[in-house]
């Protein structure tokens, strides 16, 4: 699958982060984490706790990205859904649209049943967000418009 280029405008980044919040306050999860299945961050909420979310981001799409080829040997399309659980933080993944996910990090205040469920109704709201931000036409300008020959190569050469 091949993602569409998408521009996530300042308003659509407000319902996101809406939704992310309303989906932390009522499942009780710590971390909301909206992710790209490349595993690129496109938005996040939740405590000031250190988590290193480029890495948890990278390594949670290619874990979704692994158990789809777990669910085509069962005849299925895709696991729509991922649990982890640890001695003190959990983490539940699941599928917001064909091209993002979403990731819930959370400790013993909750549930995973309670994540699991608003996890649903989150996915639902953002990915209505992300379509329409899908189905808007292409900005014109420069960031519609493919990098040419001096803009696409290294950005800084070590001296030698």
């Amino acid at each position: 699958m091949k993602p569409r280029d998408m521009v996530i405008q300042e308003e659509d980044a407000t319902r996101i982060t809406q939704i992310l919040t309303r989906f932390l306050g009522d499942s009780g999860a710590g971390e909301a984490l909206l992710i790209n299945r490349g595993g690129q961050l496109l938005a996040m909420d939740g405590v000031s706790r250190t988590l290193d979310t480029v890495s948890i981001s990278a390594l949670a799409a290619a874990a979704f990205s692994s158990t789809a080829a777990m669910a085509q040997l069962l005849g299925e399309t895709e696991f729509t859904m991922l649990f982890h659980e640890g001695a003190k933080w959990s983490i539940h993944v699941s599928t917001v649209d064909k091209e993002a996910i979403l990731l819930a990090v959370f400790d013993e205040r909750t549930t995973v049943g309670m994540v699991r469920v608003f996890a649903k109704e989150a996915g639902r709201a953002v990915g209505a967000v992300l379509g329409e931000a899908r189905a808007r036409p292409r900005p014109a300008g420069e960031f519609a418009a493919p990098l040419n020959a001096a803009e696409s190569g290294p950005a800084w050469t070590p001296p030698y």
